[in-house]
């Protein structure tokens, strides 16, 4: 248990190093973006909190796979842990898109494809933690969640794919398979900005899955005391 404890200090410190790196990259060694100004500087950090979203949504989806076919809780536990923190990150997408879109196109916000469907995902999975809430019984909870995990997963490519289906404001994606639309300062910026929030998403994750699991040895405990 110290072992795991140690592991995740360090992986937390290394975080914290990579996010003044992050600061620096974003805001001193990326070129000024021509037409946008600064205010283009919340992209990378942007697009780093949406990566992670989506990341954290298909672990929810495989980990509830896993407990439907299995019925064990440590799936559970991944499952739950990965949704909490990827409400977080789409709740920071949903933050920080406004902040960008303000100065850009002179609204806070739009029915855009893209912006409509990631509001969406984010009520998924906030709907999510509330079922899980308001279910008794753990293995009803799970049996519940992971299904709603399941379905509303579907959601998640098709954030992705609305700027190619549908025309709106929000801007094409950077990078495609016909070329990169950065110089090579940004794609730095932006690259070790997604490997550093995804670093941070591991974190996270590894703290909240320890939480559960201690208080599913402190829910134990006081099973074992009421009944001695």
């Amino acid at each position: 248990m110290r072992e795991r404890g140690s592991w995740r200090l360090a992986l937390g410190w290394l975080v914290a190093l990579a996010l003044v790196v992050s600061l620096y990259l974003v805001f001193v060694y990326a070129p000024t973006e021509r037409t946008m100004g600064d205010i283009q500087r919340m992209f990378y950090w942007h697009v780093a909190t949406a990566w992670n979203a989506f990341l954290a949504f298909f672990v929810v989806f495989v980990m509830s796979l896993l407990y439907l076919f299995t019925g064990s809780r440590r799936w559970d536990i991944v499952a739950v842990s990965s949704a909490e923190i990827g409400v977080m990150f789409t709740t920071l997408v949903l933050i920080t898109g406004p902040l960008w879109a303000r100065p850009v196109w002179g609204i806070w916000w739009t029915w855009d494809a893209r912006l409509t469907t990631t509001l969406i995902l984010w009520f998924i999975y906030v709907a999510y933690l509330v079922l899980r809430a308001a279910v008794e019984g753990r293995e009803q909870q799970a049996r519940f969640a992971a299904v709603f995990g399941i379905i509303g997963f579907v959601d998640v490519p098709i954030v992705y794919m609305s700027i190619h289906w549908w025309r709106g404001q929000h801007p094409e994606a950077v990078i495609t398979t016909s070329g990169i639309s950065l110089s090579p300062e940004m794609l730095v910026a932006l690259i070790f900005s997604v490997l550093t929030f995804t670093a941070l998403y591991a974190y996270l994750l590894l703290q909240r899955i320890a939480a559960e699991r201690l208080a599913d040895e402190v829910g134990k405990l006081k099973e074992r005391a009421r009944n001695a």
